[in-house]
């Protein structure tokens, strides 16, 4: 996301800034890989999956088969809305995948699962996202501001400050990634050895979790680089 500092007057030249172009086509890279997950969910959630399990009833044989009983699974509203929530302990389905029985949304309920097992097993990944989410959520809605009001005050301290702040949004968005794809990965395999999708469908239920795991890592590459660009900013100002 691009916030017009590079046009308020700060003295940083009239020159192209390749680190404003770079943004730009991450955001781009970020709306395609949103649209192409959308699309490769759509394909994939025309297929019925074999064995005539919906994505709730996958979920609750993937946790059976696990020993897994203090976990919940349950509908919520919403397309793609799908999430686990280890402090309330529900894997949470949405309209999409709860009661359908193609290959897509079995995979996605699939993955929520894999989280579970990530939060069962202590995979510390997760629980250091878990840990800096408080933190990513104040530096994804406060640290612009700073940074914003901090060069409306010519204050370069508080410049720093929220820059510092939206770091933490960026390292939470970085740790994700090995947390998701772990989680997809689980779910494949689980999927498989289960007997709940055939090698093929498998195979389809990978494409959707892939294209979902892109939206993540354009995400975070898109983060970073506007976390370098207002460094670089900050520089230049100074």
């Amino acid at each position: 996301m691009y916030y017009g500092m590079g046009r308020m007057g700060y003295g940083y030249g009239i020159g192209i800034d390749p680190m404003y172009i770079l943004t730009i086509i991450m955001a781009i890279i970020c709306m395609v890989a949103s649209a192409r997950v959308s699309s490769v969910y759509k394909k994939y959630n025309r297929i019925r999956s074999m064995s005539g399990m919906t994505g709730a009833m996958a979920a609750m044989e993937i946790l059976r088969r696990n020993g897994i009983t203090d976990v919940a699974v349950q509908h919520v509203p919403g397309n793609l809305t799908d999430n686990y929530d280890p402090r309330t302990k529900t894997v949470n389905l949405s309209d999409s995948t709860y009661g359908s029985n193609s290959v897509a949304a079995v995979g996605v309920a699939a993955h929520e699962c894999g989280h579970v097992l990530q939060h069962h097993t202590g995979y510390v990944p997760l629980q250091i996202r878990s840990a800096i989410l408080p933190a990513a959520s104040i530096g994804s809605k406060a640290g612009i501001p700073i940074i914003l009001l901090g060069m409306l005050f010519s204050f370069s301290p508080l410049i720093t400050i929220g820059i510092w702040v939206f770091s933490l949004a960026v390292l939470f968005q970085v740790v994700t990634l090995p947390v998701e794809f772990n989680a997809s990965h689980r779910a494949l395999v689980m999927l498989e050895d289960y007997g709940i999708l055939g090698t093929e469908e498998v195979d389809s239920s990978r494409k959707v979790l892939t294209a979902a795991a892109m939206t993540y890592v354009a995400s975070a590459a898109s983060a970073v680089i506007q976390l370098l660009r207002l460094i670089a900013l900050n520089n230049r100002r100074r």
